[in-house]
Parts: structure tokens; sequence; C-alpha cells
């Protein structure tokens, strides 16, 4: 019989230490990313990152005042401002985080062809940053609504940070599945366009789902950003129950996109970096 080899004591703590040494590797990996979508996106326009935040305020902002004169009895409360920006908020979280993590391996293409960088690197680094600066955005947008204007509202601060996280989840399957597709088979970004036109109408931005016909609300349930600014505006509204809104299913249907997504880019990688 043979002895049973015994590996000597500095390899043990060379293999212990790899996996460490590589979750450190990805987090520099992800923090430059960071740095270089700062740079190469806001770095060059006058204000940098500054404008890219207050941008979306100032237009969220304007359409507010437009609405507000022409819809001067909201649904929910006595403030119009209030009530669009608690659905618009989500909506833009949404749109804006899930269409900059569709073109992340377009981005950074370049950079995926070294080993240390892999696209699930590119694609956190996008959402990080994106998701950090629409959190900004809802800060400020509230914020100066509830400076300006009297809304008599009592604000449930957890459940508007779970409205915000929910569209942040949304936006990281979507958008991860839309990597993929967008990569793959270009046409589906002109697709995804025209289909994302009615979504400003049918997640509930400017109504309440409550109020919907029973035909509507059997269809319209399925969209999760309805379940979103439904959360959303109860966070503010404190009479508003929204009993429709369910957590789990805009969740479950986040992780499908997001396990798909990830499926299709690594059985793909190759093709999509070399196309």
């Amino acid at each position: 019989m043979t002895a049973p080899t015994t590996l000597p004591a500095n390899k043990i703590l060379i293999d212990s230490a790899t996996p460490r040494r590589r979750r450190f590797a990805s987090f520099r990996t992800i923090t430059a990313l960071v740095l270089r979508e700062m740079a190469t996106s806001y770095g060059r326009s006058p204000g940098g990152y500054l404008w890219a935040v207050l941008e979306p305020v100032a237009g969220i902002a304007l359409l507010s005042a437009v609405f507000a004169l022409l819809f001067r009895a909201p649904a929910l409360g006595i403030n119009f401002p209030l009530f669009y920006a608690t659905g618009m908020i989500p909506f833009v979280t949404f749109s804006s985080v899930s269409a900059k993590l569709a073109q992340a391996i377009n981005f950074s293409k370049p950079l995926l062809a070294y080993p240390s960088v892999t696209f699930l690197d590119a694609i956190l680094a996008r959402f990080i940053l994106n998701m950090l600066t629409e959190i900004m955005v809802a800060y400020l947008v509230f914020t100066g609504i509830l400076l300006i204007f009297e809304t008599r509202v009592l604000i449930d601060l957890p459940i508007i940070a779970e409205a915000l996280l929910l569209a942040g989840a949304l936006a990281l399957g979507v958008g991860t599945l839309n990597c993929f597709l967008f990569t793959r088979f270009p046409i589906w970004q002109q697709a995804w366009s025209i289909l994302m036109r009615p979504m400003f109408i049918i997640s509930c931005v400017f109504m309440i789902y409550n109020n919907l016909p029973e035909f509507l609300r059997g269809w319209l349930w399925y969209n999760p950003l309805v379940h979103i600014v439904g959360l959303m505006r109860r966070g503010f509204y404190s009479s508003y129950d929204a009993p429709y809104v369910s957590q789990g299913y805009v969740l479950g249907f986040s992780a499908v996109c997001l396990v798909l997504g990830l499926i299709f880019l690594r059985r793909y990688q190759y093709e999509l970096l070399h196309n």
C-alpha cells in the first residue's frame, strides 16, 4: 500500500487564500470599472456627474409642474407633484438602470478581452453606479417636493426604500437579460424600444390601480412596475393600502430574468465578445 500524500502547509495556505484573493481582485475590478464609467460617461460633459443627477431631477420637476396645472386633483393626497413623483421615480429608476445594463457588454467589450474582467463585473459596475445615481435623484425630488409644497403625508422610509430596492432588482434582472439579447440579436433593441413606449401608461404612473376596471386590473397585475409603484405610494400615503402589491412576484420575475441572462451570457460569451 502507498502512504497517503500530505500537501505541504504552504500549499494548503495558498489554496485557501485563492478564493479570497479572487474576491478582492473582482472588487478592485468593479471599482475600476465604476470609476471608468464615471470618467467616460460624465467626465467629458460640463458639470460632470452632477449634471447626471440634476438632469433627471429637473425633468421630473418640470413635468410635475406641467401636470399639476392640468390635473389639480390627484387620485391620492392633495398635491399632484408628489402623486406624480411617486409613480415616476420607480419607473425612471427601472427604465434608466435597465437601459444602462443592457449596454454593459457593448460599452466594456474592449476590457472584457482581459481574463481578469468578466461580463458580471461590467454589469455590476454599471448597476452600482446608476442605481446610486437614481437613489440620489429620488432623494432630491422627494425632498424638494416636501419642502416646497404642503403635502400632509406621513412618510414610511422602510417601505420607500423597499420600493427602490425592488425597482433596482427588476432593473438588474431585465437589464441582464437584455444585455444578452441586445448583443446577440441587435434587432431586439428596436423591438424593446417599441414595447417600452406604452409602459409609461400601463404602469399606473398617472392612475391608481384600484380605480381601474376589473378586466384591466387582471392584465396589469402581471406588470411588475405596477406593484413597485403601488408600494412606493404606500410609503407616502398612509391611507393607501394597496393589497394587490406582491413583493414576491416582483422578486420572482426579477430572479428568473437574471438567471436566464447570466446563463445565456456565460453560454455565448465567446460569440458575444467576438461578434
